[in-house]
Parts: C-alpha cells; sequence; structure tokens
C-alpha cells in the first residue's frame, strides 16, 4: 500500500505542469503534456523539410551541376556529424533546463535555412551544414515522450512518433513536386516556410513544459559534467552492456545504407528523369 501511495504522489508531480511565481499559478501550453504534442512537432518540421525534397535536387544540381552526389554527400555528412557531436549535450541541458526551450531551439534552427532557398543557395546549403549542431529535434522529442508516458506504454508512444515522421514523408515530397509543377519553386519555399513558423508558433504557445522544475537537478545553474556532453563517452558505456551493444550495431549497420540511399535516390531520380527527357527529345525530332 505504501508503494502504490508513494508511485501515485510521485505520478502527480510528474504531470504537475503548474509553476509558482510571485504567488500566481501560471501554466505554459495548453492542457497537459502529452504525445500529442510532441507528434504534431515533429510531423509539422519534417513536413515542411519534405514539401522542398525535389526542388532542393534542382537548386543542387544548378549549384553544383559537376559534383552534385559529391556535394550532397558533404552537406549531409557534415551536418550529421555535428547532430552526433551535439546531441549528449543538448540532451543533458535539456534535463536541466527542460524540454520545451530544447524543443523550440532545435526546431528554429533545423528550419532556419529553408527561406533561404530562394535567396542565396551558397548560404542555404552552408546552413543546412551549420544547422546540424541543432538538428537533433528527434532526441528532445523522445525525452519528451518519455516524460510524459509509463514505462509500459513507452513502446508504442515511441512507434507514433516514427509513424509520424514516415507519415509526413510520404505526404509532403509528392505535394512539394506537385506545387514546384504547378507554381514554380518560391511557393513551395513559401509554404515549407509558413509550415515552420507555425512549427515554433505552435511550440510557444501550445507546448506545454514535460519536466517540472521539481524533478530536475536543479535550475538554470546546474553544473553539466564533461562526461554528460561527450558522445564518445557514450560509446564507451556501450560497449559494456553486450545487448545494448549489439543492439546499437544493428541500427548502426540497418540504417548505413538507408542514410545513403536517402541521400542520393532523389538526386539520381531526378538526373535519370532529366536523361529520359532530353533522350525522347531527341528521338522525337
Amino acid at each position: 500500500m505504501p508503494s502504490k501511495v508513494s508511485k501515485k504522489v510521485a505520478g502527480m508531480i510528474i504531470r504537475n505542469r503548474k509553476s509558482v511565481k510571485d504567488g500566481v499559478v501560471t501554466s505554459s501550453g495548453i492542457g497537459e503534456p502529452s504525445v500529442f504534442h510532441a507528434l504534431v512537432v515533429i510531423f509539422l518540421e519534417f513536413f515542411a523539410w519534405g514539401l522542398l525534397t525535389v526542388p532542393i535536387i534542382a537548386v543542387l544540381n544548378d549549384t553544383f551541376p559537376d559534383h552534385t552526389f559529391l556535394m550532397n554527400g558533404l552537406i549531409m555528412g557534415i551536418k550529421g556529424f555535428l547532430s552526433f557531436m551535439s546531441a549528449p549535450l543538448i540532451g543533458a541541458l535539456s534535463d536541466v533546463w527542460g524540454r520545451k526551450f530544447f524543443l523550440l531551439i532545435t526546431v528554429f534552427f533545423t528550419c532556419s535555412p529553408i527561406p533561404l532557398m530562394t535567396i542565396n543557395t551558397w548560404w542555404f546549403f552552408a546552413m543546412i551544414s551549420i544547422s546540424g549542431v541543432f538538428a537533433v529535434t528527434f532526441s528532445v522529442v523522445f525525452a519528451y515522450v518519455a516524460d510524459v508516458t509509463e514505462e509500459s506504454d513507452r513502446c508504442l508512444a515511441y512507434g507514433q512518433v516514427s509513424a509520424t515522421f514516415a507519415a509526413s514523408m510520404v505526404i509532403s515530397p509528392a505535394l512539394g513536386a506537385y506545387l514546384l509543377n504547378m507554381y514554380g519553386e518560391a511557393v513551395v519555399v513559401a509554404l515549407a516556410t509558413a509550415i515552420a513558423v507555425l512549427d515554433v508558433f505552435f511550440i510557444l504557445v501550445a507546448v506545454p513544459e514535460s519536466l517540472p522544475e521539481k524533478i530536475r537537478p536543479s535550475s538554470w545553474g546546474a553544473p553539466i559534467s564533461w562526461e554528460q556532453a561527450d558522445p564518445f563517452a557514450s560509446l564507451k558505456k556501450v560497449r559494456k552492456d553486450p545487448t545494448i551493444l549489439m543492439l546499437c550495431v544493428t541500427v548502426f549497420l540497418s540504417y548505413l545504407p538507408e542514410a545513403g540511399q536517402y541521400s542520393c535516390i532523389f538526386v539520381y531520380l531526378k538526373l535519370v528523369s532529366m536523361c529520359l527527357k532530353w533522350s525522347f527529345s531527341f528521338i522525337k525530332y
């Protein structure tokens, strides 16, 4: 009986999203934190980028006509490396400062290159690479989901996050390609920018904090150790547990070819389609 009472009290503390400031009870966001908030954030961010799948290929080919595949790999490689280096630090800081702040930061900086696509293509690709420092929205979203779910429901919630990401990427590239053919590149970029702004606004207004100050290590002044921020220290910990090591190796090997395919397949299809058009034109005339 005491254990049940203690669990109930702990649950009430975790789910209490209100804070007291100067004697006034305040709350941020709409409703209590839930998986729904995380799903909306993920969907909007990747839907905005998904709209640019085909336009990015065209811009990439126009900007680097002789080294399209190489530059695509370099841009995505730098972005991925910076994300790998920054993810542990952002995760550790979110344990102290809260999830909402870092949801806002990661989404804002990940989507910040979008409007540059029609302004300056060199800055656009440079910003995509640099934005990798904050392009770890998934990590913060998974932490958010862990805060608002019981352990027994966590796998289902993580599956919903992954399914939402997949749904956004299924719909948006086709829609982006259609809008590109019908209305041009500027319209697609403007729509993607509007969706990114909507995502940031949603986090500011509607997303409540999932990690109350009561259960954080301390307030903004909490120290962060180098071990928490070091990504290679995390890899050393993985080696100590054979089961976790096997899972990590499996995930790494499964995502490695998929990442390469994902980064190149659209460029390849674009180039092939252009070659086919040229061939048909040549045969016709």
